[in-house]
């Protein structure tokens, strides 16, 4: 019982390495799990302000910015001057960033398929929703 936290953290090890080789295996060297989050979020919203991709990944705006720095430096996505404010800038994909998103879907399928592969599709969903309600 005592050990849930020490579980998460190795199967968060776990899915980083799976990220990580598959990145490589795919091309995308450079990019590191942490991208993912950032990626998840311009792929549902479209272009996004700083503020609200620290919002949607909940890590603060000097961290956003570190991702977000080394996403445009890879070429995944840029800045543009928001038409609405003047004093804003949105992130957007690039057309690297968009074409990425087929990679991006088939490794996060797979890594879920690793991740369950010995779990039934009830075992699945009662895992999803008790840690979801750890975290309430």
């Amino acid at each position: 019982m005592k050990e849930l936290l020490s579980l998460v953290s190795k199967i968060h090890e776990k899915g980083n390495r799976f990220i990580i080789e598959e990145l490589k295996n795919n091309g995308a060297e450079g990019l590191a799990p942490s991208h993912g989050d950032i990626l998840v979020c311009l792929y549902k919203n479209g272009k996004m302000t700083m503020k609200d991709i620290a919002n949607c990944i909940h890590r603060t705006k000097p961290t956003v910015t570190v991702l977000v720095d080394k996403l445009e430096k890879l070429g995944y996505l840029k800045r543009e001057a928001s038409v609405e404010d003047s004093r804003s800038t949105n992130i957007v994909l690039t057309q690297k960033g968009e074409d990425f998103k087929v990679i991006f879907e088939k490794i996060s399928k797979e890594l879920n398929k690793m991740l369950y592969k010995n779990l039934s599709p009830e075992e699945s969903e009662l895992i999803e929703k008790l840690l979801k309600k750890i975290l309430k």
